[in-house]
Order: structure tokens, then C-alpha cells, then sequence
């Protein structure tokens, strides 16, 4: 298994090989190049595939031994990702650190603006706005523009103040518009009960009739946020990043939109359905404004019993409906804003935890603070493990310390008043470590509605420190859905 390592300096000559290697790989995939994707993907049909699989495992081999070389050079020389050898590194984006990808997704970009800007001319747009009503306003002012409008540089004034926007008005506008997006009086968003932090789509939106015509300008609002490179106060679900990047959910992601469905689905998945005599079909009840139906989740639903051959099917269309079918609509529209200034294909170089780090920020985590505001299963503050653990959390940089956040918790987002005020499902919640006595070999896990961290226990430092940064890094668990 690999484990990631931190960056490290690297000497002109090691550099130099690496750089040789790259362009021998490279050689030999060039005709492949435009059709070879990670490991993940499925191989295009234009090319011979065993070759393509050849070459592609060959090439990922080797940039996941040298990742943190690679990545260290890149830091350096970012150029290098769109035009030499290390361009190839942009079909593995798995192997790259999120500030590399970073400054690669933003040149991008510039990119895409010239060419736009050789078609219209780009000229700053004055928007108006009276403070009390800075969303009414902002759509009624942005709604009349065309696409490649949004482009432009925006110079906010507010109704009734003084003051020239030199940037300082246009990042104020940014916060105070994020927070009325999840204004319940527009009905958009509802917090996931499951952490009361994040949040996810409203399925019964449509209570306003201008839903659909809101949701394609919060699109619109956050993807001109990511262009001008502005970070906002606003976090949701995992499934809503997911999204967004075209990324398969998993049943896992359920679990902070609805807590009891995740229990039930998982345990439907580890128990035996013929043994517990459950008498269940293809189909589920939902209830809107009071009234109780029940909905079909295939042809015939209602009338095919759920048994251990076919229950992840029943799982995987269970949480299809929950977390895309019920908002299709609402997604649609958000996802058609978006992408109107977010190319698809250059926003999936991401991952659904760097998504949100690119939309919010990196936060500044107080690892003692959040130290001091930690409770203990079965291990103690004193415990070998858990004096590791504290070490190893500390020699993380910022973007993993992030990660980490993300991995236990479910989101970037520290408290406002400190991890003393950290939220659960249930209210306050503080972080917890419990000791996972199954195997040593397990990557640590991570129960995100109770701020839970299960702890395998290492024999020493070096393997906890590895395992947990790959745990993080990786969030991998559990089966993801085609």
C-alpha cells in the first residue's frame, strides 16, 4: 500500500531523473494521451485498451512512488503542468496536492476568459443593491445579464452609502449574500440534519415559484465567487460536492442528510435479510405537507421483495432517490448556472473535500484547542496511541489539518467559538477518539454525525502517522455507485 508522504526538498539531480523518466512515460502514452484517465475511469474505446492499461498503470505506478517529488517540483514550477512532460499528471489529479491543482485550475481559467474576451467585450458592471434586500436586488440586477457578463468585473454599490468598490465592497456583498442564500424564507437550503453545520437542498423548494430561476443564480453566484477567487462562508453536503463534480455517491454520504436511513441502510447491508424476516419491497414512503404516499423505487416495486441478492440494489436506488431524485430539478438548474462559468472538465480535477477548501478556504485549525476539548473511548490522554496521534496531527500542513477536519467531522468548518462548541446531530458534540480493536491493518474511521474518530491501535508512531494521513487524504470507504 502506499502511504503519502510530506513534501521534501529535492536535489537538482534527483529532480533531473525524475524529469528524464516522466518524458520516457510520456513518450510512450502521447498517442493516448487525450484518452487516458486514472485507474478509476473507464478506458476510452478509441484505443487500444490493454496498451492504454499498460502504459496508464506504468504512469500511475510511478507518479504515486514520487508523489511528493512531483508534487514539490510543480510547487516550483507550475508551468510545467500545462506544457511538458508533468502535463500528463493532470489524467492522475488523485496524485496531486490540492495547491498544485490549485494555481493549475485558476491559469486554466485565465485561459478560458481570454479566449471569451476576444469574442465580447468585457467592461466593469455596476450593481446596485439596498442592504436589506441585497438577494431580491442581486438577482433582479444579474438575472438581465448575459453569460459571458458574469465574466466582468462587478463594482458594487450599495443604496444609499458612499464609497468607491476597490474590492472591499465586492467581498462584503460575497458574505452578506452567501448567508441569505440559506435564508429559510427563500426555502433553497435546510440544514443536514446529521450535523447541523453542512447544508443540503430543500426537496420542497418548489414552495416558492421562483425556485428553479434561484437556484441556477446561486449556481451562477457561487461559480463567480470561485472565478474571482473570493472564498464564502458556506458549506454543504458531501452528496452536494459530489454533485456538482459528476462524482458517484456512496451510501456513507447519506448519513448526514438523514442519520436513520443511513442506520437502516447499513444495517440491511451487514445483516441478513432472510434471516431477520423482513418483509420489504422496492418502494418507500414519503411524505409532503402532512400527506403520506408511497413511491415506487423501480418498475414494479412494490411488488419485488427486497432479499440478500438484490439489497444493493435496493440500497443504491434508495439512496438514488434521496439524494438525487427527490431534487433532480433543483440540482439541474443550480449545476446549468455553474457550469456556465465553470468548465465541467476543469472543475473535476478536484475532489469532493478540495471542492469545498476551494469554495470556503483553508481554515487556520487550533490543534490545542481542539486537543483540550477531545473525550477518550477506551483510550486515555496518556495513551501511547494517543500522544501519537496528537504528534502526528500537529506535523500535518494546513491542507491535511483540513482534510482531517473534513474526514471526522464532515466539513472544513471550524466553530466560531472554538472546538468547545463543535456541532453533532444531537446538539454539541465534542470530538472523540475511540479505540478500534478489530485489526491494525484497518485505516482509522470516522462516524462524522458524532464527531467520531475510531483509532486502530498502532504499534508505533510512523504507521500511525501514515495510516492516518491516508485515511484522510483519501476518505475511502465503503462502495460508491455507478
Amino acid at each position: 500500500m502506499f502511504f503519502p508522504q510530506s513534501p521534501k526538498s529535492t536535489s537538482t539531480k534527483e529532480q533531473t531523473t525524475i524529469t528524464s523518466t516522466v518524458d520516457n512515460l510520456q513518450s510512450l502514452t502521447q498517442p493516448q494521451s487525450t484518452s487516458i484517465n486514472s485507474p478509476d475511469s473507464q478506458p476510452s474505446s478509441t484505443v487500444n485498451l490493454n496498451d492504454a492499461n499498460s502504459y496508464q498503470k506504468e504512469m500511475f505506478a510511478f507518479a504515486e512512488k514520487h508523489r511528493s517529488v512531483l508534487n514539490q517540483i510543480l510547487r516550483g514550477n507550475n508551468q510545467s503542468l500545462e506544457s511538458n512532460a508533468f502535463a500528463i499528471l493532470t489524467h492522475f489529479p488523485k496524485l496531486l496536492d490540492f495547491d498544485v491543482k490549485r494555481k493549475y485550475f485558476h491559469k486554466e481559467l485565465k485561459k478560458v476568459d481570454s479566449r471569451d474576451r476576444n469574442r465580447y467585450r468585457a467592461e466593469d458592471i455596476a450593481i446596485r443593491v439596498r442592504r436589506s434586500h441585497i438577494f431580491g436586488d442581486s438577482f433582479r440586477e444579474l438575472h438581465r445579464l448575459r453569460n459571458s457578463d458574469w465574466r466582468s468585473r462587478f463594482y458594487i454599490m450599495f443604496e444609499g452609502e458612499e464609497g468607491q468598490d476597490a474590492g472591499g465592497l465586492l467581498r462584503e456583498w460575497y458574505q452578506v449574500i452567501t448567508r441569505e442564500i440559506f435564508n429559510p424564507n427563500y426555502a433553497l437550503f435546510i440544514n443536514a440534519p446529521g450535523d447541523r453545520v453542512t447544508y443540503m437542498i430543500n426537496k420542497s423548494s418548489y414552495v416558492n415559484p421562483e425556485h428553479l430561476d434561484y437556484f441556477k443564480f446561486v449556481g451562477r453566484l457561487i461559480a463567480k465567487a470561485i472565478y474571482d477567487n473570493k472564498q464564502l462562508d458556506c458549506y454543504f453536503t458531501r452528496a452536494f460536492y459530489k454533485h456538482i463534480l459528476n462524482i458517484h455517491v456512496k451510501y456513507q454520504d447519506i448519513e448526514s442528510e438523514d442519520p436513520e436511513i443511513f442506520k437502516s441502510l447499513e444495517f440491511l447491508l451487514n445483516n441478513s435479510i432472510e434471516a431477520l424476516g423482513y418483509d420489504l419491497m422496492f418502494c418507500v414512503e414519503v411524505e409532503e405537507f402532512g400527506v403520506r404516499s408511497s413511491r415506487q423505487l423501480k418498475d414494479n416495486g412494490s411488488k419485488l421483495l427486497v432479499t440478500d441478492a438484490n439489497k444493493q440494489e435496493y440500497v443504491h436506488l434508495m439512496c438514488q432517490m434521496k439524494m438525487t431524485g427527490s431534487i433532480r430539478q433543483q440540482l439541474n438548474a443550480f449545476l446549468e448556472g455553474f457550469y456556465e462559468l465553470i468548465p465541467r472538465n476543469l472543475i473535476s480535477i478536484f475532489n469532493e473535500q478540495e471542492l469545498e477548501l476551494l469554495i470556503s478556504g483553508l481554515p487556520e485549525i487550533d490543534v490545542d484547542d481542539l486537543c483540550v476539548n477531545t473525550e477518550y473511548k477506551n483510550y486515555t490522554r496518556t495513551s501511547q496511541q494517543i500522544q501519537w496521534f496528537w504528534r502526528a496531527l500537529r506535523s500535518f500542513d494546513q491542507e491535511d489539518k483540513a482534510k482531517f477536519l473534513q474526514f471526522v467531522t464532515g466539513t472544513s468548518k471550524v466553530p466560531l467559538q472554538g472546538f468547545a462548541h463543535l456541532e453533532g446531530m444531537n446538539g454539541t458534540q465534542k470530538f472523540t477518539i475511540q479505540k478500534d480493536t478489530r485489526s491494525q491493518d484497518r485505516l482509522p474511521s470516522a462516524h462524522t454525525c458524532f464527531n467520531q474518530l475510531d483509532l486502530p491501535e498502532y504499534p508505533n508512531y510512523e504507521t500511525l502517522q501514515k495510516m492516518l494521513l491516508l485515511a484522510c487524504r483519501e476518505c475511502s470507504e465503503g462502495f460508491a455507485f455507478a
